[in-house]
């Protein structure tokens, strides 16, 4: 088996296999595709893997019969995108179908792998932001009601009793009166907060409740473009001078004057999605898009192929001879 993320990939809407699956197809031919065809999904699919398996044909006979079958339509080879991040890598794939297909099936089967999301870790769980409350898990089976079914415990609990319209409002409690303003911190924004602790760090920048809430959006839009309190606060306070008349009106020109420039959010999106699949030769692995690359060969490849096409194939018979004859000269050569 290969490494994840490599190997063999079946293409789907294939036929049941049948023993005459690839009868047309010369003996070498026939015999590798019946080999990978019976291969399980993610099998080794290089060239050396399948000639060590492979014991009647060499690594040469075996990355012909592999051209010859891409030709023909039963393979294609992309590289593919996997990863996130700075764990990025390349890696190879071997498309096979036991049903020939021609090159428009191809490219548009590869064009919709391309929109797929490409293999690598599972997906973390999405965490809810903190403002969105959790849902309430359904009540025990033994807690139902004999009326109640599946669809009550989508019913949202209600937070508050409805009140009917001639029902006087209930008088407040005696000893609760409203809150001044700014008076409690506990529902204060960041930057109001950030603002307010100034005077706490340096005495020099001391800022009444008006005066925070007077700069609260200009704080605000900092911290909107990015930059935490931290920053925002180093900045407000870096460089002041030995005495300080008006503190709000000096904050009030740094935030004007060193407001952060606008960054674009690192999760987004571009415009046009990327291509996760290139399509390699089958012959010489050079990459291009499919549609530069009909018989899954490149054009030197291809032109190749068509000059040797016209020639006869070696009987397997003849070609023993020749190991024969080859080895017969080595011991000569040896001898001399």
């Amino acid at each position: 088996m290969a490494n994840p993320g490599y190997g063999k990939r079946s293409a789907p809407d294939q036929r049941p296999g049948t023993p005459q699956d690839f009868a047309l197809l010369p003996m070498r031919e026939r015999y590798v595709a019946g080999f990978v065809d019976h291969l399980p999904e993610g099998a080794a699919m290089s060239v050396k893997q399948l000639a060590k398996q492979l014991p009647l044909y060499g690594q040469q006979a075996i990355s012909t019969a592999l051209t010859a079958l891409s030709v023909a339509g039963y393979l294609r080879r992309v590289r593919c995108r996997v990863g996130a991040g700075d764990e990025t890598r390349w890696v190879s794939r071997t498309f096979w179908s036991r049903t020939a297909r021609d090159n428009e099936w191809w490219n548009t089967y590869l064009a919709a792998e391309t929109a797929a999301p490409a293999a690598g870790p599972e997906p973390e769980a999405i965490i809810p932001p903190p403002w969105v409350p959790d849902e309430e898990p359904p009540p025990a089976p033994e807690d139902r009601g004999p009326a109640q079914g599946r669809e009550a415990t989508s019913v949202p609990q209600q937070r508050t009793p409805v009140q009917a319209p001639d029902a006087e409002p209930a008088p407040p409690a005696p000893d609760m009166a409203p809150a001044a303003p700014h008076q409690s911190t506990a529902g204060a924004s960041p930057a109001y907060l950030a603002l307010a602790r100034l005077g706490r760090n340096d005495h020099r920048l001391a800022l009444s409740a008006d005066d925070c809430a007077a700069l609260e959006a200009q704080a605000a839009e900092w911290l909107a473009r990015g930059v935490g309190v931290d920053y925002l606060t180093s900045a407000l306070t870096a460089g002041l001078p030995a005495k300080v008349d008006s503190p709000v009106g000096l904050l009030r020109r740094r935030l004007t004057d060193k407001m952060p420039p606008r960054l674009p959010a690192e999760n987004t999106a571009p415009d046009t999605p990327a291509r996760r699949v290139l399509m390699e030769c089958t012959d010489c692995g050079r990459p291009g898009q499919p549609e530069a690359l009909p018989d899954g060969l490149c054009r030197p490849c291809r032109e190749t192929h068509s000059r040797g096409s016209a020639e006869a194939p070696v009987h397997p018979t003849e070609a023993a001879d020749i190991k024969a004859h080859m080895a017969n000269l080595r011991d000569l050569l040896k001898a001399v």
